[in-house]
């Protein structure tokens, strides 16, 4: 409230008018700070991060997008708003995209693979790492749902060509609403303001000058959405070590259980999150009746057979579809990532509650353990 208070007292409530007292440019030097990141833009949303990424990184009418069949389906709408098409590729036990099945779905029209860090759950960065510098290949990670979490010593997000972040009410740190552009890469930078803010050619700004000029759309962040990200950036450390210590203590009391198994993480030694894997489909049901335990097929907006726009292919305008510009045929169906769907009625994510006690975690835990003993 005091941060919002300043920034209406001043009454500059647009980032460009605020100067040297710009709570969002200030948010940026400090949020690159704590990733050890060379550029950070704010942006209004997570979407806008991923779709202002992909256009800063050149991809566009006929290249296709590796797309985990698990995430928000604005991973999938993002490479349509640059005119590429997404591709789905499975998940595999850990809950994000599935190395093996990159793979399988690369083809010669294949230019990007983004990598979703699902529910703070990080991807296995140095197999897509590899694959994509072995087929030539752009990694923009959707570290929508994971702000500030950590990949064996490295922030999600800064380990692709650029990273995505989201602000919005259910993230890490939010302000209602926002997002942001990671990357160590100048042009990408560049590019990136540049697309993101229609009148970025009348803007006083290092790197521009090294990027012709080109039309963009409006996705910049205000001076309000700026402040409270800088509030609320100092408390982003403190709840991961929340998220840190009841995983612990969650993940003791489960593993002993025989009819379960934790879920495979990909960094376990940072894991800020936890889910639990059943064998059988009706255990599954059973154990996320109780409190704090969801089954991840049961949560549906993140599931691909619930993204109606993707299946639809259709766009606002005919002359405006992607899948026409593809030349070829793109089809999606509900079998088409049947593992995906195997392993999400067979997941139950646990609430780590950061909000409560660590003993009444540790009281939950062993309850839980002892309904699956």
């Amino acid at each position: 409230m005091a941060a919002l208070g300043r920034v209406i007292a001043r009454g500059n409530l647009s980032r460009y008018s605020a100067g040297s007292k710009s709570a969002t440019s200030r948010f940026e030097a400090r949020l690159r700070e704590r990733l050890k990141a060379k550029h950070v833009l704010t942006v209004n949303s997570g979407t806008s991060a991923l779709i202002s990424a992909l256009a800063a990184a050149g991809i566009g009418p006929g290249d296709e997008v590796l797309v985990p069949a698990y995430t928000w389906v604005a991973t999938a709408i993002a490479p349509l708003a640059v005119g590429a098409v997404p591709v789905l590729v499975d998940i595999n036990e850990s809950l994000t995209i599935d190395p093996q099945d990159i793979e399988r779905k690369i083809t010669p029209n294949t230019k990007a693979i983004i990598p979703v860090h699902m529910r703070n759950l990080v991807c296995d960065m140095d197999a897509v790492m590899a694959i994509a510098g072995r087929r030539k290949l752009i990694v923009i990670e959707d570290a929508c749902q994971a702000v500030g979490v950590s990949y064996r010593g490295q922030s999600a997000g800064t380990i692709g060509k650029a990273g995505a972040f989201s602000f919005n009410h259910h993230k890490n740190i939010n302000a209602g609403e926002g997002g942001a552009v990671i990357t160590n890469d100048d042009r990408i930078f560049t590019r990136a303001r540049m697309y993101h803010d229609v009148g970025s050619y009348i803007r006083e700004q290092e790197f521009e000058g090294n990027e012709p000029i080109f039309a963009g759309v409006n996705f910049r962040a205000s001076e309000l959405t700026g402040a409270v990200l800088l509030a609320q950036l100092s408390r982003l450390d403190p709840l991961l070590h929340r998220l840190r210590k009841r995983r612990e203590v969650m993940s003791e009391q489960l593993s002993k259980s025989k009819r379960i198994r934790i879920s495979p993480h990909n960094d376990p030694a940072n894991a800020v999150a936890l889910s639990v894997l059943f064998e059988r489909v009706q255990d599954a049901k059973a154990f996320a009746a109780h409190r704090g335990v969801e089954r991840l097929i049961d949560t549906g907006r993140h599931v691909y057979t619930n993204w109606e726009p993707i299946f639809a292919q259709r766009s606002f305008h005919p002359r405006m579809d992607p899948y026409k510009w593809a030349c070829r045929d793109i089809s999606y169906s509900a079998e088409m990532c049947r593992r995906t769907l195997d392993i999400l009625e067979r997941t139950c994510y646990i609430s780590l509650g950061p909000q409560y006690p660590l003993a009444l975690i540790g009281l939950q835990a062993r309850k839980l353990a002892a309904l699956t003993s």
